[in-house]
Order: structure tokens, then sequence, then C-alpha cells
């Protein structure tokens, strides 16, 4: 099952880009724009997404440790399930919000809301980013907004019950984000425009939702057996 979760994770944040614009984008865009040279804005766009990534596989890290405390329910293969159950819900709930059908995602969103209220005015303290490791600490703070892929994703990690298992589907599921930001840095707006176009977002709403079905049938299939 975990297996099917790593590839899963990975297309989730590959194919979530217009979701990615909305979250990370416009940072990004600041970032590539503020330097004279757009070239030269680029170690900075490398260890923006490190950091972020880094905080991603921290989540992972202590959500993955959370869910070794499951195996000392005398349920555990239950409870395993219903978690990625649960996380394939999301899931579909994400296709149908990146396709435009359904905005019911967003109000998951706003359970990260209280930590990221507490976060946000470090970043902007970070603000005109111009050394690297402010670069990369406004990455790891940045991994911290409420967003409905990462939830998804953790629960997945959370479901693994290792804490080294959560941070490798972290990472696998931030390597998925990372070629739609790098492709905002190296083509500007032109990009995000493109990925917040109905077609493409009907396109990878439909893949989101049905890798979301899949892993769904699955689950049931485990907890009939």
């Amino acid at each position: 099952m975990f297996e099917y979760n790593f590839l899963s994770l990975f297309l989730a944040g590959l194919l979530g880009g217009g979701h990615c614009v909305a979250m990370c984008g416009g940072i990004v865009s600041a970032m590539t724009f503020s330097s004279p040279q757009r070239h030269a804005s680029w170690p900075f766009i490398l260890l923006f997404n490190m950091g972020r990534i880094a905080s991603y596989m921290l989540v992972g890290a202590i959500a993955g440790t959370l869910g070794n405390g499951l195996q000392l329910l005398p349920q555990l293969h239950l409870m395993q399930t219903a978690l990625y159950l649960l996380a394939n819900l999301i899931l579909i709930g994400l296709g149908l919000y990146v396709a435009g059908i359904s905005t019911l995602v967003t109000r998951i969103e706003r359970l990260g809301t209280p930590i990221w209220r507490q976060l946000q005015p470090l970043t902007r303290r970070l603000l005109p980013v111009r050394y690297w490791y402010q670069a990369l600490a406004m990455g790891a703070l940045w991994g911290w907004i409420p967003c409905g892929l990462v939830y998804t994703a953790l629960l997945g990690a959370l479901a693994s019950g290792s804490g080294s298992t959560g941070a490798a589907l972290m990472l696998a599921f931030g390597m998925g984000t990372l070629p739609n930001l790098l492709l905002i840095a190296a083509s500007g707006r032109r990009f995000g425009a493109l990925m917040v176009k109905p077609v493409w977002r009907r396109f990878a709403g439909t893949l989101i939702f049905g890798f979301g079905m899949l892993g769904l049938l699955r689950g049931l299939q485990t907890l009939a057996n």
C-alpha cells in the first residue's frame, strides 16, 4: 500500500500545480523579479524550495512518529485503514477543487490557520530576500502555510506509523511540487497563467480525483478483507 502512496503523493504534488501557484507562486515570483539579473535569483529559489521541502519532511516525520503510537491500539489495522481512506477522501475533494467543481477542501485548510497566523509575521521580517539564509528560512516557514495538498500527504504519513517513512512520503510529495515552482521561476507569470486555465485545471483535477478514487477503492477492499 505504501508504494502506491509514494507514487500518488508525488503525482498529487505534480498535478496540483494550480494550487501550488496560488499558495507559493507569489513568493517565488517576488524572489525571481527582485534580482536585477534573473539568473542571479536561482540559488535563492532552490534554497527556498529546499527549506520548504525540509519542513514537509519534518512534519511528516512527526506525523509518522505519532502514528507509531497507533500500534498500541488493539485495532491498529482498522485505524491505519481509516486514515488511509480519509486521506483519499481529501484527495478526491482536492481533485474537485482543482477542477473548479467544489471548494469544500478549503474548509480543511482553515485548520492550519492558527499556526500560520503565528508564523506569517516572521516571513515579513525576511523580506526582501538578499542572503542565502533568508531564502532557506523563508522556505522553511512557507512549508507551514495551510494547504489541502499538504494535509492529504500528512494523513498518509500519519497512517504509515513510522517517522522515517512519514518523512520519505513527504519528500515524495515535495519533489512532486518542485517542477511547477521551478517553471514559475523560469517563465514568470506565463506558466502561472497556464496552470490556472480551466482546461488544465479540469484535466489535473480529474487525474487527482481518479487517484483518490483508486486509493479509496483499495482501502475499502482492504477493509473488506
